[in-house]
């Protein structure tokens, strides 16, 4: 950033988020469950009439779903076996079971204790709290369908909002996760850009007033012009014309503008009318339209590799 005073720099979001559940499932109630879970999924999936069995009772559904990162999968995988909960129990105590050669065995006794143990299940709810709305923001950053620079930081505080509601504010609860949580958004995702990105947003912005707008997303956005804008004329007209945006003045009070505060992309909506605030206009359309994420990249990259390999295997 020293040699290139106008670049902002910031780290991919979707792999911050995804070290956030990483940290969460390393804590030792969550570790436990998880592992008791891949357990009872790998038993099953190594074994072709167990997966029959489960299939019938389950009505071909299954346990085993692919998210975008690891623990997202391992989310989904928990999600999953918590909607066919009843049906797991009633598979472990039928006649299916108790007379096949797996229940015989010491693994399979293992995995049906597991199932039948009414703390396994009031632990994956619990993991299922806490990782919910986190795998809602991984998604949102992860998404290509729009950008996500200015949600980010309201998905983060709605996320813990979720959480503190999910458990009826008894912080003993979720104390220790959003330690896990507040520890990698200061030292990683805290930045100036998403704060701008934040009040750039006219879903968020106006459904704040003047008096309660955090004085951190202020200062986010004067930062983030400061740097991306180098002209200081530019950043006047900039700031000049905030106060129409701030009061809604012109186009942006307008019926229309209103019912589309939603319907649009942020960079769609600004282009469409923010034209009587032209340098606002400029400098939200390229701020809004970042990318926050390197996993699109990084995907394509893993596909471009394995085409690699696999031609260099073939000469």
């Amino acid at each position: 950033e020293a040699k290139r005073p106008h670049l902002h720099w910031t780290p991919c979001v979707a792999h911050c988020v995804d070290l956030i559940l990483e940290d969460i499932g390393k804590l030792p109630d969550f570790k436990a469950t998880l592992k008791k879970t891949m357990s009872v999924n790998a038993y099953i999936y190594v074994r072709p009439g167990m997966v029959n069995m489960l299939r019938q009772f389950t009505r071909q559904k299954e346990l085993c779903r692919v998210g975008v990162t690891r623990f997202a999968t391992a989310f989904l995988t928990l999600e999953s076996m918590h909607l066919q909960k009843q049906n797991l129990r009633k598979m472990f105590i039928s006649k299916d079971w108790t007379e096949s050669k797996w229940a015989k065995e010491a693994a399979g006794k293992k995995v049906a204790k597991i199932i039948m143990t009414l703390r396994f299940w009031s632990s994956i709810v619990h993991i299922l709290k806490i990782y919910g709305p986190l795998v809602r923001v991984l998604r949102l950053v992860d998404g290509e369908r729009k950008p996500a620079m200015g949600y980010i930081y309201e998905a983060m505080d709605r996320a813990k909002e979720t959480i503190m509601k999910a458990f009826k504010e008894k912080e003993e609860k979720y104390k220790e996760v959003f330690e896990i949580i507040d520890a990698r958004w200061e030292c990683q995702l805290h930045r100036p850009l998403h704060a701008a990105g934040h009040y750039l947003n006219p879903e968020y912005f106006y459904s704040y007033t003047d008096s309660n707008i955090c004085g951190e997303v202020v200062n986010g956005l004067f930062e983030t012009m400061e740097r991306l804008v180098s002209s200081a004329a530019e950043q006047d007209k900039i700031t000049t014309q905030l106060s129409i945006y701030r009061k809604a003045e012109g186009l942006f009070g307008r019926n229309v503008t209103i019912r589309h505060r939603r319907a649009l992309s942020l960079a769609e909506w600004w282009e469409c009318y923010g034209v009587n605030t032209p340098e606002l206009q400029k400098f939200a359309i390229k701020m809004l339209s970042l990318t926050c994420s390197a996993s699109g990249c990084e995907r394509n990259w893993s596909i471009f590799e394995q085409v690699c390999n696999k031609y260099k295997c073939l000469i």
